[in-house]
């Protein structure tokens, strides 16, 4: 039980709380093992000679020792509660934390439900044990321990049935926890299987109404539903099955003693009250045997939880701060040098393939291409979502592995295709990544980004509540909050990846006029699918299956490249927004109408 093992160490700030409730349950026990005297002193020397007050007395101290065993079990309850939650909060923190130090391809490889399944249900999984088993593992020993001292001092000869029954249930419940223990992490997997097919429905909930698969949907999540189903009752039915056998055993041992016991009982060797006190010794020594065995069938299960929870605490991210990184003062310069680029290290799958680029401060490069061809992944190299698998990126003459991964991503600002919100508010949205901006700045940035106007209609103005994941607000509305959002932290680099997809022809050409002035003497990539929108581009790069294909300006490229000629005039080929574009872009002196 390696992993669990590793995981109990999370008790070490609550050891006071664990001693405490430790020597409550040890009290609790010590109140449970005086019962059976007790009854045995009533008897002898009270039933028997027919002595009311000694009858009096002991149920007195039967009452009593109720009363203070209930006590203590509150009051264990009550540390046990305290330590096993907290170590559940630390696990829950941190494995969070650890989440957000990943890179992208950390995530790549791990499923959103799978990582909900971590955080939730193994964790609790690894709390019911420390709170119920570390805590019946102290009481089964106690109990037995006390109950074979008894057991011994009542009656040697008898006591030597343990011998025969201990061994016995033991070897059951050890051989359940050997085969239990891989069925248990199959559960668990099967348990994030299911999750997962939850949270992809949620996230795809448009998607599938508007192709009507919601029949699909259903049939999907009962096929997880069924796995897990099996496989949970599969386990279930191996444990049930174990304890009707231990019962048995148990059974038989009180039987064996009634038999021998009586015997001596009628031949005058052992009194009444002595074979009764027996008898619930024998039954309290079987008890937390079969107390034990629960907890053998709760290791395995507490032992993957914790397996699974430490592959997420002991995985390393794929981009990490090399020692001795600095922090720098960027001006905006990016330079790819003989990039290559592939995910997962997988080399028969190139993503991007022998990029070299160099881009000055303050110009603006526009990156087209297909879908697939790896425009996004470009731009992703420079705040470091992913490292290079060959050749390096620089900005600023540094490489960007040797910048902090702060002082690097805090001057790129990134406005994304898919604009992800978050519930609160519009300007705690647009001041995600500048919590401390005054609202001036947060109002400028938005009227910037065009959002101003649509803002001010909505019912509390800058202060209306966003749902989880901009529910209530449209495409073009959530890609406007993300601008503004980009705009906000005052970058040095700006990264456009398609951000104007979802807006109307019109309000793409106000928020391009607003950039326009808010690009000036700032890096910007921008990722388009209308090439409208980066005629005024310095530098046009065309990628294709993960090369540079095509590289100028757009009257350069018209003339020269018969692939950037394709996508414009594909796009182009109405008169009226030929006009409309190209005179726009006369009028920077850029481009001249192509006949």
């Amino acid at each position: 039980m390696k992993s669990l093992r590793k995981i109990v160490r999370y008790l070490a700030p609550y050891k006071g709380w664990v001693f405490a409730g430790l020597g409550l349950i040890v009290v609790e026990t010590l109140a449970q093992l005086g019962v059976p005297r007790v009854l045995q002193f009533v008897i002898d020397k009270g039933i028997t000679p027919q002595a009311l007050n000694i009858v009096l007395i002991g149920a007195g101290g039967l009452i009593a020792l109720a009363l203070a065993g209930a006590l203590v079990t509150v009051l264990r309850a009550f540390y046990t509660a305290r330590f096993s939650q907290g170590m559940a909060y630390d696990l829950r923190n941190d494995i969070f934390e650890r989440i957000q130090t990943f890179s992208f391809s950390n995530l790549d490889q791990m499923q959103t439900g799978d990582l909900i399944t971590r955080v939730s249900s193994d964790v609790e999984m690894v709390r019911m044990f420390t709170s119920m088993g570390f805590m019946m593992i102290v009481r089964a020993v106690v109990l037995l321990l006390g109950s074979l001292v008894f057991l011994v001092a009542t009656d040697p000869g008898l006591s030597r049935i343990m011998l025969v029954l201990i061994p016995a249930v033991a070897l059951i419940f050890w051989l359940l926890a050997n085969v239990t223990r891989p069925l248990f992490k199959r559960v668990q997997e099967l348990l994030s299987r299911l999750n997962t097919v939850v949270q992809e429905n949620l996230a795809g909930v448009e998607v599938v109404k508007a192709f009507v698969r919601e029949r699909y949907e259903i049939n999907r999540f009962e096929d997880a539903n069924e796995a897990y189903m099996k496989q949970a009752v599969r386990v279930n039915q191996l444990m049930s099955g174990a304890f009707p056998l231990v019962l048995l055993i148990a059974n038989l041992g009180t039987l064996a003693v009634l038999l021998l016991g009586g015997r001596e009982v009628i031949g005058g060797s052992l009194t009444v009250g002595e074979l009764v006190a027996f008898t619930n010794y024998l039954t309290t020594a079987m008890f937390p045997v079969v107390m034990l065995g629960m907890i053998l069938s709760m290791l395995p299960a507490a032992d993957a939880s914790s397996e699974r929870i430490l592959e997420v605490l002991e995985a390393e991210p794929d981009v990490k701060e090399r020692p001795g990184a600095v922090e720098a003062k960027l001006t905006g310069r990016v330079t790819f040098e003989n990039v290559t680029f592939n995910y997962n290290g997988n080399a028969d799958a190139e993503v991007l393939r022998n990029i070299n680029l160099r881009v000055e401060p303050g110009q603006r490069i526009a990156v087209l291409g297909a879908t697939g061809s790896g425009k996004s992944t470009l731009v992703n190299l420079i705040p470091r979502f992913y490292d290079v698998t060959e050749g390096r990126v620089l900005v600023d003459e540094y490489d960007v592995r040797d910048l902090t991964l702060h002082s690097l991503r805090s001057q790129v600002g990134i406005a994304m295709q898919q604009a992800v919100l978050f519930s609160g508010t519009v300007a705690e949205n647009i001041a995600y990544g500048r919590p401390d901006a005054s609202m001036e700045e947060i109002i400028a940035a938005a009227k910037a980004a065009q959002a101003h106007d649509f803002i001010m209609r909505m019912p509390e103005g800058y202060q209306s509540h966003v749902e989880a994941r901009g529910a209530n607000l449209s495409g073009g509305q959530k890609q406007r909050l993300a601008i503004a959002r980009a705009l906000l932290v005052d970058p040095a680099i700006l990264i456009l990846d398609d951000s104007t997809s979802a807006v109307d022809m019109e309000t793409e050409y106000r928020i391009q006029e607003a950039l326009d002035r808010l690009m000036e003497n700032r890096t910007t990539f921008i990722i388009a699918q209308r090439i409208s929108s980066v005629l005024n581009a310095d530098q046009i790069i065309v990628l294709d299956r993960g090369e540079i294909v095509a590289q100028g300006t757009h009257r350069e490229l018209l003339k020269s490249s018969p692939i950037y000629q394709e996508i414009y005039y594909s796009q182009l080929r109405d008169d009226s927004v030929i006009d409309v574009a190209v005179s726009d872009n006369n009028r920077h002196g850029q481009v001249e109408r192509q006949e």
